[in-house]
């Protein structure tokens, strides 16, 4: 029987469906809807950069991005397929590259900052 790549692929997706699930809204909530209305008084700039700034904050952020985006990678190749797109290694190449693409976008941004 041929081995298959398919676990490394699920792998991330499930992790990145279990953050989205359970911190995506909150996140949603605080940095687009709380923050900017003043209701939440530590997110200021001053103390996101100090955040992004330690490693363990890079390491969270870097996380949060690169899961969400092969969450969303991993859903809209399997959904091409669902939709009779032929989900050839083109597609997948696509929709995995462009994950890929932004997560080493998010590193090295986060690396820029300090």
């Amino acid at each position: 029987m041929k081995r298959s790549l398919q676990p490394v692929f699920w792998l991330p997706f499930g992790a990145g469906g279990m953050l989205s699930a359970l911190i995506g809204w909150m996140l949603v909530l605080v940095t687009g809807i709380a923050a900017p209305l003043g209701w939440v008084g530590w997110m200021t700039f001053p103390n996101v950069l100090a955040f992004a700034r330690t490693g363990v904050g890079k390491l969270f952020i870097l996380a949060v991005i690169a899961l969400f985006l092969w969450h969303g990678a991993h859903r809209i190749s399997h959904s091409l397929h669902d939709l009779g797109v032929r989900s050839g290694t083109g597609s997948m190449l696509f929709c995995y590259g462009l994950a890929l693409a932004g997560a080493a976008s998010a590193a090295v941004a986060l690396l820029l900052v300090g």
